[in-house]
């Protein structure tokens, strides 16, 4: 994909590009999802986890965004890890809160979904994650 402009440098035509994402969504008024590749840094790191600086490219993604979603799989590092869940790492939320939700990765479907109830207790994994965060 190429933004028909001349620039300097990818970072440059990436930065471009959000510029008019993000003013696309405001003069529609609607949603606008785009997707971004991660730089090789979580692969450095010993947990893994992406983190919002992680991004490709350039610094306006992160800054023009109104929310970042990041998809994190511990089983993708060590198949031992968490097999069967993934964890959405909201990293900015302009008007909310930040947080971490563990889905179920049913990848023979291509989908994540909400984790089980956990038998006895009435609240969700999630739930009960966030709890022991806080």
């Amino acid at each position: 994909m190429s933004s028909g402009k001349r620039v300097e440098n990818r970072q440059q035509e990436v930065s471009e590009f959000s510029r008019h994402l993000k003013l696309m969504a405001k003069e529609l008024d609607v949603p606008v999802i785009a997707i971004s590749q991660l730089n090789r840094s979580p692969e450095q790191r010993s947990d893994k986890k992406p983190m919002l600086s992680d991004l490709r490219e350039s610094g306006s993604i992160e800054q023009d965004a109104d929310v970042v979603i990041l998809l994190h799989r511990d089983d993708m590092y060590d198949s031992q890890n968490r097999s069967g869940e993934a964890d959405l790492i909201i990293a900015k939320h302009r008007n909310g809160p930040t947080r971490t939700i563990t889905v179920a990765a049913q990848l023979h479907f291509a989908r994540f979904v909400d984790m089980a109830q956990n038998p006895g207790s009435g609240t969700d994994f999630t739930q009960q994650r966030q709890s022991e965060e806080n």
